[in-house]
């Protein structure tokens, strides 16, 4: 209100200033103008002029009544010559017209205010000049009666402006204080069931029912929110205890997956950890489970061959399609003793299996594949093991049967011996009563080198005699024991054995090879199945013999070195020819079963492996070869000295 107030005071002021200016400004551009024209043509008139130049004293007096009009500061008659004929000052300190009318323009132009110059023509041809100046200020009645209007005009505005404030504080500012008021207690108190009471009908009224109109739909929007906060809430409750729910089913069901995927993990590792290949199909012949020998035997992946047909991911079954479909629709299981398939260059042998799946609405089959490579094989080392088992019964008969025709020849040889000594009285006794002299006698015989026969006859039947004892102890069927034996020992009675009864072909024997032995007499006994062992050797001399024996036609004599010597913990012997040798695909296959570069009837391919078997599983050592093709072979046997299959 201060503010409205300082406002009309400024306005009054500058209304007033305003209309000050105006009033002078119309004084000077009209009203003086205009006042002196006036009066000017007043006195111009052709009677009163020739009055006013004809007298001083009526020019005087005409002046003298000029004093009424207010803004006029002087007046001047000039006469007909242009002399100041008369002048009268109308205020005080009125500038003095100029004596002469010819300055009379100069001076006009340099007085401050209006000044006006009419010609006088008398009745009579007088001529003369009237000249008025006029002030341009306001009279001060002027200014009186302005400043007492202004303080009327500030009185009365301040009373308009009182009751004016006052209606508008009533009507205006108390209602929007409520409002206010109303509007902050609202916003403080989020209360939407406060109302503002309208004072009148205007336009505050007008608001105050608009604002509680927009409180009211305020209020019945915060209701619907507080029904939909409510109603959002219970669904919410009943959300999380849904979800709750939820996630205690899911929980379990995970719990079950896990456990189910677990399980299957479980199948699936029983499953690829068969020896088997095993396949299932559905009726369609198209695959549904593939392990992990499965993609050994077929070579085609578990990605390659789920969801295939079966005969597309392992072409091998291909012929026994038919076979799978009759076990399918039959529900009887199928068999296939033996097949033959090609794997990485040997030949292997298979058994399927055809199982139907059992189980309602379930149609399909399993296929079981298993390797009877090894089966086979032990088989035939089985079949070939009772062979040696009677050929060794055979052998041991024989050589009972040997050994009394050979006893019976060494006794008679000890006998003719002891029959022609000169020692023996009874000799001397029949010889005289024959009448021969027994010194004749064995000159006669020495003579014939009767006594280097005998010799002989002896010396061999003592070597066969040996021989057969070796024969009969090494097929004999005993236990198997480990006892210390004299390593080079066991050597030197295989090589009598090889000696005595090798024979490898029409023109050449174990006599024509040259034997070098480089044997560490002073090396300690070792735990060894004495048998066993001379098997071992006797298979490496038969096998280093024929490799020098299919050389051929050769200016090198064959020579086949034995070598006997500790290394570290090991007692190593060393079977070394000079034979054709190997190449490398040979040598790595060496030891496998049934292998053999022999021709059909001179090898079963059983001698290397059995001899690896011998000394890697029943003695705790190693066998192993090296060898070049064209520069012989070296078979290195390394026994331990302290076996551990011995209790201490």
């Amino acid at each position: 209100m201060a503010a409205l107030f300082v406002l009309l005071i400024t306005i009054l002021i500058i209304s007033n200033l305003a209309f000050i200016s105006a009033s002078y400004w119309i004084t000077q551009q009209s009203i003086a103008p205009q006042g002196l024209v006036t009066l000017g043509n007043l006195y111009a008139t052709p009677a009163l002029s020739s009055q006013l130049l004809t007298s001083q004293e009526t020019a005087n007096a005409a002046l003298d009544q000029m004093v009424d009009y207010m803004p006029l500061k002087g007046a001047a008659i000039y006469n007909n010559q242009g002399v100041l004929q008369t002048r009268f000052p109308i205020i005080k300190k009125a500038p003095d017209f100029p004596e002469n009318v010819a300055a009379l323009n100069d001076w006009m132009i340099s007085q401050f205010g209006t000044s006006y110059s009419t010609d006088l023509r008398g009745e009579n041809g007088e001529s003369g000049r009237l000249v008025l100046l006029a002030s341009n200020s306001l009279p001060i009645a002027f200014y009186t009666g302005i400043i007492s209007a202004s303080l009327g005009i500030l009185v009365i505005s301040i009373l308009l402006w009182l009751l004016l404030s006052k209606q508008v504080k009533r009507h205006i500012t108390i209602p929007i204080q409520e409002l206010e008021a109303l509007a902050l207690r609202v916003t403080r108190e989020e209360n939407y069931a406060l109302r503002v009471i309208p004072h009148s009908r205007d336009e505050i009224g007008q608001l105050a029912t608009a604002f509680n109109t927009m409180l009211s739909r305020i209020e019945a929007r915060e209701q619907l929110l507080k029904s939909a906060r409510d109603e959002a809430e219970d669904l919410a409750s009943e959300m999380r205890e849904t979800n709750n729910q939820l996630i205690k089913e899911v929980e379990v069901r995970s719990k079950v997956e896990k456990k189910l995927t677990g399980f299957q993990s479980y199948l699936n590792n029983i499953i690829n950890s068969m020896p088997s290949a095993l396949i299932a199909v559905d009726g369609e012949l198209y695959v549904t489970q593939w392990n992990q020998e499965a993609s050994v035997v077929s070579g085609s992946t578990f990605e390659e061959a789920i969801d295939h047909p079966v005969f597309l991911a392992f072409p091998h079954l291909r012929p026994y399609t038919e076979q799978l479909k009759q076990c399918i629709e039959s529900n009887q299981i199928e068999k296939v003793e033996r097949v033959s398939w090609m794997q990485e260059g040997k030949v292997c042998h298979y058994a399927l299996t055809f199982y139907p799946l059992a189980g309602e609405h379930v149609n399909g089959g399993v296929i079981r594949i298993d390797d009877i490579t090894d089966r086979l094989n032990l088989q035939e080392l089985m079949v070939q093991s009772e062979k040696m088992l009677s050929v060794g019964g055979l052998a041991a008969g024989m050589a009972h049967e040997i050994n009394n025709p050979l006893g019976a020849i060494l006794h008679n040889v000890q006998n003719i011996r002891r029959r022609l000594s000169l020692t023996l009285d009874k000799n001397q006794q029949l010889a005289n009563e024959a009448d021969v002299s027994l010194e004749h006698i064995n000159y006669y015989l020495e003579l014939r080198q009767i006594p280097s026969l005998l010799d002989g006859i002896y010396q061999a039947g003592s070597r066969a005699s040996k021989i057969v004892t070796h024969m009969l102890s090494f097929s004999r069927r005993s236990k198997r024991q480990l006892v210390l034996s004299d390593l080079s020992g066991v050597i030197r009675q295989t090589l009598e054995i090889a000696e005595a009864d090798f024979y490898l072909g029409e023109s050449t024997d174990f006599q024509d090879i040259e034997i070098k032995l480089d044997l560490d007499d002073k090396l300690p006994q070792v735990y060894v199945v004495t048998n066993e062992l001379e098997q071992v050797l006797l298979n490496l001399l038969k096998n280093a013999a024929q490799a020098i024996f299919m050389r051929g036609e050769s200016t090198v004599k064959g020579v086949i070195q034995i070598r006997l010597f500790p290394q570290d913990q090991w007692a190593v012997i060393e079977v070394e020819d000079n034979g054709i040798g190997m190449n490398e695909v040979t040598a790595k296959r060496i030891f496998e079963p049934f292998f053999t570069t022999k021709e059909i009837g001179k090898g079963t391919g059983l001698g290397l492996f059995v001899s690896y078997f011998i000394i890697t599983n029943n003695h705790k050592g190693e066998l192993s070869l090296r060898s070049k093709l064209g520069q012989g072979s070296c078979f290195t046997l390394r026994l331990p000295l302290n076996n551990p299959l011995i209790k201490k």
